[in-house]
């Protein structure tokens, strides 16, 4: 395996745990998206180049992206739009991925989000199995789902040197 595809393959792997998490308990661990706000800002530093400090000026649009989606979570989360891990989860991974993708990232989470949606809508519908009680969290979507699968999908298809 080239050495280019380490990074995306790390995150991929770390965005799993993420989705499997949410899908079996409904929850996404403070310390997962820590892992993940360290993975993309180490990330940034690997793009920028230790040799002409190049990786400050890298880090700091990474370290923005992150600051931006969490600003923004933490706002749908008071607004009861978002849960609170799925905003921390957001954000830890917005720190792989500069501000300039940052409109990229949102609209492969919002695309591969929506289509799981509808195919949970649809499965729910068409499997027979034990629904769960309207208001439990188990109810729900488990958003880390499509931001797992969204954040892999732009790591994996993003040009290498982005």
């Amino acid at each position: 395996m080239p050495w280019e595809y380490i990074w995306p393959a790390g995150l991929s792997l770390l965005l799993a745990v993420g989705a499997l998490s949410d899908i079996k308990d409904r929850r996404l661990p403070n310390w997962l998206s820590l892992l993940l706000l360290v993975y993309g800002l180490a990330h940034a530093v690997a793009l920028g180049g230790l040799a002409d400090m190049g990786w400050l000026s890298t880090i700091g649009w990474h370290a923005l992206h992150a600051l931006i989606a969490l600003m923004v979570g933490a706002a749908l989360f008071a607004g009861g739009i978002f849960g609170g891990g799925d905003a921390k989860f957001y954000a830890g991974l917005a720190a792989y991925f500069t501000l300039s993708q940052g409109l990229d990232l949102l609209l492969w989470v919002s695309i591969l989000g929506f289509f799981a949606i509808i195919s949970w809508m649809i499965g729910r519908r068409v499997l027979p199995s034990k629904k769960p009680v309207t208001n439990s969290l188990k109810a729900k979507f488990p958003y880390g789902l499509a931001i797992a699968a969204g954040g892999a999908a732009l790591a994996w298809l993003a040009p290498i040197s982005s």
